[in-house]
C-alpha cells in the first residue's frame, strides 16, 4: 500500500480521516513507524550525544509520537467498530507493540542517557516540567525491569507479551459473550412495565417480537421495570455469568483471570516486589497495599449501617407493596425503582422525558464555559460512525485548545461502558502549540420514532463524568507529553475531575439549563427535581459497600506473592462478602470474568482510586460550595438560588488541577487548591452518611 495513501501515517499536525481507515492499513501504518521509532531509541541512546533536551528527547518524541497515535487509533476503533477483520488487523500488531514497549522499557544505553541528562551540570536550571520529565522516566525504567539481566530479562519480557494477549482476550470474551446473546420474546404481556423507548429499541423490524439483549439501554429497563420475575430472573443470570463456565463456554474467562493472575504475581516477584498490588502502589497516592485496605475498611465500618438500613427497608417494601417475601438479586433494582416511586413520587423514566441528549450536551458546553472560561463549538469531522461528532475547545481569546471527539450511543461490535482516551497530547513545538484531540465515549439508548436520545439521570451523570477526564486534557497548558495527565497523574487521583463534575448534576441553575421535555420543551419543574435532591441518597449505603466490595477484592486479589485458582478467586469474594456486603448474590453468579476494569482496563491493584479519589472531589467540589454560600450571604438571598457554578473557583481549579497535569504529584495540586490536604468529612457529607446522621432504625 503506497505511504501517502495510509491515513494512520499522516503528520502529527494533519487530522485523521477515520472513516477512511480500514484494517488493512493497521500494519502497514504500525511496522513502519516502529522501525522508525527504534532507530530513533537506538539514536537517543549514543552516549557520544550531548546531555542536552534538545539533542536525546525532542528527536526521541518526534519519532515515538506519531506510533502511539497511530496506534491509538487502531486500539480505539477496534473498540468503538469491532468486526473480525479489525480484530484480526489489531491483535496481529498488538504482539510487535507490547514487544516494542518492553524493550524500551528494557533499553539499559537510554536509560543510562537519562541518568546522564539528569546528572548533567545544567540540570538544576531546566523548567520543572522537563525535570519532571526525566525524573519520572529514570523511576518508570526501574519499574520496566531495565535493572534485570540474563533469564530474569527475557522472562520479564516474555510476561509482558502474555499479559498483554491475555486482557485483550478477556476483552474480547466479554464483548462477544454480551453480543452473542439475546433472547426473543413474542408474548406483549411478559413486557409489561418496561418503558416504551426502551422497547421501541429492541422491537423486531416488521414483526411482533421483540429482542432483548445484554447491552446497558435494554438489560436496565428490564431489571428496573419489567413486573415479569421470570423475566427478570433469565436476564440476571445471563448478564451475571457472562463469560463464564456458567454461561456460553466458548467465552470463559476462567483460566485467563488464573493467567492473568500468575503473570502480575511474577512480574512483581521479578521486580522485587512483594507482590503486585506493592509494584503498582509505585506510582499512586497511597504508598501500601495495607493503607488501601485500611481506608476501605474505614469507609465500610462508616457505610455498613447505612446498607443494612437500606436492605431493610427494601425488604419490607417488597414483601408488603409488592407481595415479594424472598427478596432475590433479580429484585433489587426492580423493587428499589418502585420503593422510589413511592418514597419521592417519581420515576427514572419520568425525568429521562426531560434530558434530551442534545440539550444535555448543550448544557454541559455551557457549564464548561461557566467554570472554565471556554467554549465548545461543534465542527466538521470525518468519523468512524455516523453516530460521531466533535466540538473544537476555544477559549474566550479565540484560540483553540483542543478536539472533542464524542460517539455517545451503543451498538453491536461496541464495547460496553463509558470512557475517554486520548488520540494526540498537548505538546510545544518550534512552530506552535500541538492541541490535544481526545475521545469521548459512552454506551447510551438510541432516539426512537426521529425523536432525540432520552438520557436518565444516571446517564447525565456519566456523560459529565467522562467530559471531566476530557477537560483534564483538552484544559491542559503541559508543554511536555510525559508529564502530561493522562501520562503522569497517580491513577488514584485521575478520577478527581471526573468525579467533581458530577457534582453539577445536582445543581438547579444548572439543571435549568440541561432539560427540557422532549413533547413540551418544559424544563425540569422544580418540585420534580426537590424530590430527585431527596432521593440523591436514595440507597446510598447499599451502593457504596458494593464499590468497597468490588475494590477491597481487586487489592486483596493483588496482594498476594503468587497466583491463584479460579476457585480460590471466587473464595477470596466471598469473603470479602463476608466482610462488607449485605446482599449475596448466588453461587452461580461470575461477577470476575466480566470485571474488564481488572483485567482487561488497567485497573488492577487500583480499582480502589475510584473511592480514593471520591474523597478528593468531594472535598474540591465543597470550596465551590463554601463560595456559593458567601456570594448567597453577600446577597442576602439562598445559597441554593446561587449555584456552585462559581466562575472564580473554577478558574482556580484550572489552574491548579486541570492545566498542571503531572507536572507535580496530586497531592501537591490538590493542597494548592484547597489549601490543605483532603479530608472525609465532605464525602459522607454528600453521601447522607455523615457523623451527625444516624440510620434509621
Amino acid at each position: 500500500m503506497p505511504f501517502e495513501l495510509n491515513p494512520l501515517l499522516v503528520g502529527m499536525d494533519a487530522p485523521v480521516d477515520y472513516a477512511a481507515v480500514r484494517p488493512e492499513h493497521i500494519a502497514p501504518a504500525i511496522e513502519s513507524l516502529l522501525a522508525r521509532a527504534r532507530c530513533a531509541v537506538d539514536a537517543a541512546a549514543n552516549p557520544s550525544l550531548a546531555a542536552v533536551w534538545e539533542t536525546v528527547i525532542t528527536p526521541l518524541d518526534d519519532a515515538c509520537e506519531p506510533l502511539w497515535r497511530a496506534w491509538s487509533i487502531a486500539a480505539h476503533l477496534n473498540a468503538v467498530i469491532n468486526t473480525p477483520a479489525l480484530r484480526d488487523a489489531y491483535n496481529e500488531m498488538l504482539g510487535p507493540i507490547t514487544e516494542y514497549s518492553t524493550w524500551v522499557g528494557l533499553h539499559e544505553g537510554l536509560y543510562r542517557q537519562y541518568q546522564r541528562l539528569r546528572a548533567a551540570p545544567g540540570f538544576e536550571g531546566w523548567p520543572h516540567e522537563r525535570k519532571r520529565v526525566i525524573d519520572l522516566a529514570i523511576r518508570n525504567f526501574r519499574l520496566s525491569g531495565v535493572e534485570l539481566e540474563g533469564d530474569a530479562r527475557k522472562r520479564y519480557a516474555e510476561l509482558s507479551d502474555q499479559q498483554s494477549k491475555v486482557s485483550q482476550k478477556f476483552s474480547e470474551n466479554v464483548l462477544d459473550a454480551i453480543d452473542g446473546w439475546s433472547l426473543e420474546i413474542d408474548d406483549a404481556t411478559r413486557l409489561d412495565g418496561i418503558p416504551s423507548d426502551a422497547l421501541s429499541a429492541v422491537k423486531v423490524e416488521g414483526a411482533y417480537r421483540w429482542k432483548l439483549n445484554l447491552k446497558m439501554p435494554c438489560y436496565l429497563p428490564v431489571m428496573q421495570y419489567a413486573r415479569d420475575r421470570a423475566l427478570r430472573h433469565t436476564m440476571y443470570k445471563a448478564y451475571a455469568t457472562v463469560a463464564s463456565e456458567q454461561g456460553d463456554g466458548d467465552f470463559d474467562n476462567s483460566e485467563l483471570i488464573e493467567q492473568a493472575l500468575a503473570l502480575r504475581a511474577e512480574e512483581a516477584g521479578l521486580l522485587g516486589f512483594e507482590h503486585f498490588a506493592a509494584l503498582r502502589l509505585q506510582t499512586r497516592m497511597a504508598e501500601s497495599s495495607e493503607e488501601v485496605t485500611g481506608f476501605l475498611r474505614q469507609l465500610a465500618t462508616g457505610a455498613r449501617p447505612f446498607a443494612e438500613r437500606d436492605l431493610t427497608e427494601l425488604k419490607a417494601f417488597a414483601r408488603d407493596e409488592l407481595g415479594i417475601n424472598d427478596l432475590e438479586p433479580w429484585d433489587v433494582a426492580y423493587a428499589s425503582e418502585r420503593l422510589r416511586e413511592m418514597r419521592y413520587a417519581y420515576s427514572e423514566d419520568e425525568v429521562k422525558q426531560y434530558f434530551t441528549e442534545p440539550r444535555v450536551v448543550s448544557g454541559l458546553f455551557g457549564v464548561a464555559r461557566t467554570l472554565f472560561g471556554v467554549w465548545l463549538q461543534s465542527c466538521e469531522l470525518s468519523g468512524w460512525h455516523p453516530d460521531v461528532r466533535a466540538a473544537n475547545v476555544v477559549s474566550a481569546s479565540g484560540e483553540v485548545m483542543g478536539l472533542l471527539i464524542m460517539d455517545l450511543y451503543a451498538r453491536p461490535g461496541k464495547q460496553g461502558g463509558a470512557w475517554v482516551d486520548s488520540e494526540r497530547t498537548r505538546r510545544r513545538r518550534p512552530d506552535g502549540i500541538q492541541t490535544p484531540i481526545v475521545y469521548l465515549t459512552c454506551n447510551f439508548a438510541r432516539g426512537q420514532d426521529g425523536k432525540p436520545a432520552l438520557l436518565t439521570h444516571d446517564d447525565v451523570i456519566t456523560l459529565f463524568h467522562e467530559a471531566g477526564h476530557a477537560l483534564h486534557a483538552l484544559l491542559s497548558e503541559v508543554d511536555e507529553p510525559g508529564v502530561s495527565a493522562f501520562a503522569a497523574v497517580e491513577w488514584d487521583a485521575i478520577e478527581l475531575p471526573s468525579q467533581f463534575m458530577e457534582n453539577f448534576c445536582w445543581e438547579w441553575p444548572v439543571l435549568q439549563r440541561l432539560t427540557a421535555h422532549v413533547e413540551s420543551g418544559e424544563p425540569l419543574p422544580r418540585d420534580l427535581f426537590d424530590r430527585m435532591v431527596q432521593a440523591r441518597n436514595f440507597q446510598s449505603g447499599m451502593q457504596t459497600v458494593r464499590q468497597i466490595e468490588f475494590a477491597l477484592f481487586d487489592i486483596l486479589l493483588h496482594s498476594r506473592d503468587q497466583g491463584l485458582s479460579i476457585a480460590e478467586v471466587l473464595t477470596q469474594l466471598d469473603q470479602v462478602r463476608d466482610e462488607v456486603s449485605v446482599l449475596r448474590p448466588p453461587s452461580w453468579h461470575r461477577f470476575p470474568h466480566s470485571f474488564s476494569h481488572l483485567f482487561a482496563g488497567g485497573y488492577g491493584a487500583g480499582y480502589y482510586s475510584y473511592k480514593w479519589a471520591e474523597v478528593l472531589s468531594a472535598d474540591a467540589f465543597e470550596a465551590f460550595e463554601e463560595a456559593a454560600a458567601r456570594a448567597a450571604h453577600d446577597a442576602h438571598d439562598a445559597a441554593e438560588k446561587v449555584g456552585a457554578a462559581d466562575p472564580a473557583t473554577g478558574e482556580r481549579f484550572r489552574r491548579e488541577i486541570l492545566a498542571v497535569g503531572g507536572t507535580r504529584p496530586a497531592a501537591e495540586s490538590f493542597r494548592a487548591f484547597r489549601g490543605r490536604a483532603p479530608r472525609m468529612d465532605a464525602l459522607l457529607r454528600h453521601s447522607g452518611m455523615a457523623h451527625d446522621t444516624e440510620p434509621a432504625a
